[in-house]
């Protein structure tokens, strides 16, 4: 792989605009290239000077004038007026040929360097100041520990029991050893911190939320027990993982852009046949980017640390969860995933020659089976669509480098790749194909006058396996992705009583385009429940029970996402959250009068769910395209927005029509617009099928958005809420 392809892979998708821009420097030596081939390239000596109004100039090292005179570069440092360090070359041979192009590329290679630097520095300057918080919380971790470990016990001043208080101390002494080894202080003064700090709110929780709307007390008190010494562990176990991660990425930031100046260098040396990449580099050596080891000693002082207070001293433990190993595809999963591929179109090819070989659509029984088999076995087929559209949104965010595990929140090393997605999709399309196949009678068995028990029964069996394997304990089938499903599922339903996050109201917004198969759960209940299975024959479509829970099942997805809305309204003060959620309400009453025609019919009906059905497309329309996925900006020339991950515009014209279009679906609820030849039940499902497409595209410019917006600024790390919390920063808060 080139360096080029290579420079940008290794790149922190967040701090992509932060890195130097290698791609514009090469096209500048390439300019230099061009140059020298159209004429022969005359090389003369220029004089040394080149001159900005308000800073101080100085050179990065003593040179003789042997050495100037030898010299194809001078590099100078400069002080700006915000005292921070910035470099001019100046270009002591100049070929008349390339003249104008060499001056460009060193402008811009001091340029791209100066912002480097930094934005370099401003992160190691966040680092320390994070360490000196972290350090403060070890102090708290150890003295708990100890009031843990020996309650009772009366300490003094005279006993030689020492506790290290400085744990991430970065500073060194002359000799080369730690501060924090050297501060040392006995237990009652470690103990002493514990007069200052209180524990922070614990997650919150449905109960933490409603004591504190009622404005009862729920401050965490210093209860010294194993149980919160064991919590407070693992919190701070989470906080120096992240911590270390933020450092290593730092780390790697200042390696990639050293070595891009450093190839960049070169290549300047043998396009120009020059020797300038050796003095450049010298100044790069002593710059801040190079020179500084501030981050150098901050890694070393965590793995320290953490060793012997997370890890048991077991140093290789330890590093496994500092540094993770990063997870590889597994040849077996693309295996299995294009096996499992074959036999759903296998399977698909078998069920379409039963049909024609048995004349199954023109069968008497097709009737009573479209209106009882096909609404379970749909299911499936909501479930299997909805998860391809999710692993070809996972492929187009990989390829466009959008950081979906950030932006979701997985656990490090947990998140599912298309591959396992598309495995576990197939998977279950093949089980359903499968169980299609077995189920296709269409008359009793004449000697019971029933149907077989066994093949009726394996819808259910089939949903019964997939909630078994979703909540399964052990450790098969994803288990991280599993739980963090079923924790967000149960977010979305407590909604008022959990502050909400991205993949809270991603997760309801996916439920809302699942409509017809949280109905087809409803089903699932009332025919295997109140039905006659074996005849097929149930009363669900004339219960009134059933009927008021129809309405019910569809406006719940849609009333999750208004408590979001609603909540985050109140919490952040924000009124773009009130419009979404009065786009929610429309839709909630769209929905409930476009079912109520749908079961009564009747102009009354007909015209209200006209009017508001089409008040709540033109609303959600202009928000999707306008908010969710930031289009249409009148800033930008394209009438897009200034920063775009797919280079073809097209896309994004052809998107907000595919989008408009589909949301019209639901005119043919109220056209009563129907194809003689296809069932009700298949018309209602393909309107499904419509919908569970089209919240696919939405899926991939949503997070596209989301991306942007924290690359814009410079967001890559997520926020470890701490264990404890001392009394003068709330002070000061």
């Amino acid at each position: 792989m080139k360096f080029g392809k290579e420079f940008v892979a290794q790149m922190i998708p967040e701090w992509q605009q932060a890195y130097m821009d290698y791609s514009c420097l090469k096209s500048i030596l390439q300019e230099i290239q061009n140059a020298r081939k159209r004429s022969g390239a005359v090389t003369r000596k220029q004089p040394a000077h080149r001159n900005f109004s308000g800073l101080t100039k100085r050179c990065t090292r003593a040179a003789t004038s042997e050495e100037v005179e030898n010299q194809d570069i001078m590099v100078s440092e400069m002080i700006g007026g915000d005292g921070f360090e910035r470099y001019e070359t100046s270009i002591m041979r100049v070929a008349e040929a390339g003249r104008e192009p060499e001056l460009v590329f060193f402008k811009t290679l001091d340029l791209e360097f100066d912002r480097v630097n930094r934005f370099y520095k401003s992160k190691v300057e966040e680092m320390v100041k994070e360490a000196v918080v972290l350090n403060k919380q070890m102090d708290a971790l150890i003295a708990f520990r100890i009031k843990v470990d020996q309650p009772s016990s009366s300490w003094t001043c005279s006993e030689p029991v020492s506790v290290d208080v400085n744990a991430l101390d970065a500073t060194e002494n002359p000799d080369g050893s730690n501060h924090g080894d050297s501060t040392r202080g006995n237990v009652p003064e470690a103990l002493s911190v514990l007069d200052r700090v209180r524990l922070n709110k614990a997650q919150e929780t449905p109960l933490s939320r409603i004591r504190n709307v009622l404005k009862l007390s729920h401050q965490e008190e210093l209860k010294f027990t194993r149980e919160n010494l064991k919590k407070i562990e693992e919190v701070l176990k989470d906080v120096f993982i992240e911590f270390y991660r933020k450092l290593r990425h730092l780390n790697n930031y200042s390696f990639l852009n050293t070595l891009a100046i450093s190839k960049i260098m070169k290549k300047y040396d043998k396009i120009a046949s020059r020797s300038a990449a050796k003095t450049y580099m010298e100044t790069v050596d002593k710059s801040y980017l190079t020179s500084s080891d501030e981050i150098r000693k901050l890694i070393v002082r965590v793995e320290s640390i953490f060793v012997e207070y997370f890890a048991s001293s077991n140093r290789s433990k330890a590093m496994n969860l500092l540094r993770p190993k990063v997870k590889k595809e597994k040849h077996r999963t693309t295996f299995s995933s294009g096996f499992l591929v074959g036999c759903s179109v296998s399977l698909v090819i078998a069920l379409a020659l039963l049909i024609h070989a048995r004349n199954i659509m023109g069968a008497d029984g097709k009737k009573i089976y479209m209106e009882t088999m096909f609404p379970l076995y749909s299911l499936f087929g909501f479930v299997v669509l909805h998860m391809i559209m999710y692993a070809s949104n996972i492929y187009f965010w990989k390829r466009y480098r959008v950081n979906y595990p950030f932006i979701f929140g997985f656990k490090q090393g947990t998140e599912l790749g298309y591959r396992h997605v598309l495995l576990l999709s197939f998977g279950l399309n093949t089980l359903a194909l499968a169980a299609v196949i077995m189920n296709l009678d269409m008359e009793m068995d004449p000697n019971t006058n029933d149907y077989k028990t066994l093949t009726e029964l394996l819808p259910l069996f089939i949903v019964g396996l997939v909630i078994i394997i979703t909540i399964c304990p052990f450790n098969i089938f994803y288990r991280s992705s599993r739980f963090f499903f079923i924790m967000v599922v149960f977010r979305c339903i407590a909604a008022p009583l959990y502050k909400v996050n991205l993949p809270d109201f991603f997760l309801a917004d996916q439920f809302t385009s699942q409509v017809q198969a949280l109905r087809s759960l409803e089903f699932y209940i009332c025919y295997y429940g109140w039905g006659d299975f074996r005849l097929r024959q149930n009363t669900c479509r004339s219960s009134h029970v059933y009927s008021t829970f129809y309405f019910i099942v569809a406006v719940i997805p849609y009333w999750s996402r208004f408590l979001q809305c609603v909540r985050r309204l109140i919490e952040e003060k924000n009124p773009t959250e009130g419009y979404n959620a009065l786009k929610y309400l429309l839709t909630i009453v769209a929905v409930c009068l476009r079912t109520a025609y749908s079961l009564n019919r009747g102009n009354a009906w007909r015209n209200a769910a006209w009017i508001f059905s089409a008040l709540a497309t033109f609303y959600g329309t202009y928000w999707d395209i306008v908010f969710d996925w930031g289009l249409l900006q009148k800033s930008s020339k394209s009438w897009l927005r200034e920063k775009l991950l797919v280079p073809h515009k097209s896309v994004y014209y052809a998107a907000m029509v595919v989008n408009v279009v589909l949301r019209m679906a639901w005119l043919q609820t109220v056209l009563d617009f129907n194809i003689p030849f296809l069932h009700r039940e298949i018309m209602v499902a393909l309107l499904a099928i419509l919908e569970i497409i089209r919240r696919g595209i939405w899926n991939f410019f949503r997070l596209e958005n989301e991306h942007l917006n924290n690359v814009g600024k410079f967001r890559a790390f997520k926020s470890v809420p701490l264990p404890f919390n001392y009394d003068e920063e709330s002070e000061s808060r």
